[in-house]
């Protein structure tokens, strides 16, 4: 998905200036989400990566990464046959992976519904740790913004964007974008405001939002506060 920043970010700033908001989100909320879930999975990647690092030694490491090699071919019925039996059959921290990485291959083939479950499945689940809970739940937040609800969305992250918890970023932002979406402009600032004013937000994010604050002072909908 290829397009150059300049061009895109001097189209959205004329659709807001249109005031045609909801024409600006069908042609370009999906490229923003894009873009910014690319964060969202390297970093809920990561987190299984480290939980599966840390457990490696079990038996069922192969088997693992035959079903992931199964689901980067495209031979999704295969890769969730095998990831069905992981969740059952596996040792240690393969059985938690095998659900992350089957509610992924959900997403990838476009059943959201199913795939959003589960992610909330895992985010609820006690037993599973807690990094890995929360990369579920930013998961199933990030669908949600397409395919959901801004209370929904919030239902799923809004916990985790405090100043403690290492998901915040993405937390805001993707609180930022659902109420976007939503129209609800107030709403979007301050989510975009908080990252903006967090000095250890990554420079990425950071950089989208505050393309985000120009679009919406552009707008006139939440001009910024007066200091």
């Amino acid at each position: 998905m290829a397009f150059n920043d300049d061009s895109f970010i001097r189209e959205v700033n004329e659709e807001l200036r249109s005031d045609q908001m909801k024409g600006a989100w069908r042609r370009f909320g999906r490229y923003v989400i894009a873009v910014a879930v690319l964060i969202v999975v390297g970093t809920t990647g990561k987190v299984a990566f480290d939980y599966w690092d840390d457990n490696r030694s079990s038996g069922t490491g192969d088997q693992f990464l035959a079903a992931m090699k199964l689901a980067d071919e495209n031979k999704s019925d295969e890769a969730l046959a095998a990831l069905a039996t992981l969740e059952k059959e596996g040792h240690g921290a393969y059985p938690v992976l095998a659900r992350m990485r089957a509610a992924s291959v959900q997403a990838q083939n476009g059943d959201n519904t199913a795939a959003i479950a589960a992610f909330e499945a895992i985010g609820k689940d006690q037993s599973v740790p807690e990094a890995v809970r929360d990369a579920a739940k930013m998961r199933a937040g990030w669908l949600l913004i397409e395919n959901g609800t801004y209370e929904q969305v919030s239902a799923a992250v809004e916990e985790m964007a405090i100043p403690a918890n290492a998901f915040r970023h993405s937390a805001r932002e993707a609180l930022g974008l659902a109420a976007y979406k939503a129209g609800n402009m107030a709403q979007a600032r301050q989510w975009y405001q908080a990252i903006a004013d967090d000095a250890a937000s990554p420079r990425n994010i950071a950089n989208r939002a505050q393309i985000m604050l120009d679009n919406i002072t552009a707008s006139g909908k939440a001009p910024a506060a007066q200091g």
